[in-house]
């Protein structure tokens, strides 16, 4: 076996910082590791040659200089491992984001003593390339974040976090292992058109003009053979969002129905791109809709919290141990 690959396996049997009831985590003594950096190792072999060259030569200045500089390391050692042994983590949690962002994770870095802790340095498994550093002030919060690559819908997990630092001097790196267990939600990415769908349903409500009055403007729905042209947005064509009528007056709005089954066969994912873009164009719009897909319907509604609800549903669609 390869150190490559024993370096791994090792990592298994770390102690790793979990969260309590209250979702926090705290690193206690023992889960900070530290080892020396290539200039503590050229430091402390300065320190050899000096003390040997001076037992060689009966040089008290030597002996004095040797021994100032071994206390200084080995300080340099403790407030390495100090600045990370008491430190207070809550993992908070992501925002959603579409395929082909970043997504962000976060964490809140507590310092209750009346030090200062700096350069503290936060990585993850997700994204080894990636690190973000921060200073925390004494009695204050740091909310560092993290940006791993979202590459595919359903749910990034942000894997094992790891803090590190070098502070003070750089001769000394010490790091601890989080696992904050938090998870983004990856929406598919929007198709730049929307797709035609079915006609909105007209069935919700038996009074009123249908939301087809020439009065006041209230909104938009997608364009029917025989609309009046002088009701086409031809601001919103002009952007390749595709061809809507405005609605004029009435008490009521159209209630638009996204179906699964009313999309072209152009694949699994170019069809959850279509309903993305839809739902976006329809809220966007402030618009009535519902989605049905062949595992799941959602009633008709509007806002932010209809939003999000259907473009779970998508993010989620026909993954494994979802429904």
């Amino acid at each position: 076996m390869t150190a490559r690959t024993l370096i791994p396996d090792l990592q298994r049997f770390a102690r790793v910082g979990h969260a309590d009831r209250q979702g926090t985590i705290t690193i206690s003594p023992r889960q900070v590791y530290i080892l020396p950096t290539r200039y503590g190792l050229l430091y402390a072999i300065l320190v050899v040659v000096i003390l040997i060259a001076s037992i060689n030569s009966a040089s008290n200045l030597g002996f004095l200089t040797g021994f100032f500089l071994a206390s200084i390391g080995l300080v340099s050692m403790v407030l390495t491992w100090w600045n990370l042994a008491g430190l207070r983590i809550k993992p908070l949690t992501p925002e959603p984001v579409f395929a082909g962002n970043p997504a962000h994770f976060m964490l809140r870095l507590h310092n209750e003593r009346k030090h200062s802790r700096p350069g503290i340095a936060l990585g993850s498994d997700a994204a080894p390339s990636a690190v973000s550093v921060t200073d925390i002030d004494s009695s204050s919060d740091s909310n560092p974040a993290l940006s791993v690559p979202a590459l595919q819908r359903g749910i990034l997990r942000a894997g094992r976090f790891r803090l590190s630092t070098d502070y003070p001097l750089g001769l000394f790196h010490a790091w601890c292992y989080l696992e904050t267990g938090q998870q983004c939600i990856v929406f598919p990415s929007p198709a730049k058109e929307a797709p035609r769908l079915t006609s909105p349903d007209d069935s919700g409500m038996e009074e009123g003009d249908l939301g087809r009055g020439a009065d006041d403007f209230i909104g938009h729905r997608y364009y029917r053979d025989g609309d009046p042209l002088q009701h086409v947005d031809w601001k919103v064509a002009a952007r390749e969002r595709g061809l809507y009528s405005k609605l004029f007056g009435g008490d009521r709005t159209d209630q638009l129905c996204l179906d699964w089954d009313a999309l072209p066969d152009v694949g699994t994912e170019k069809r959850l791109q279509l309903l993305t873009r839809a739902i976006l164009d329809a809220s966007a719009m402030r618009m009535d809709y519902s989605l049905k897909l062949p595992d799941k319907v959602i009633e008709p509604s509007r806002g932010k919290r209809h939003e999000l609800q259907c473009l779970t549903a998508l993010a989620l669609f026909g993954l494994d141990g979802h429904e």
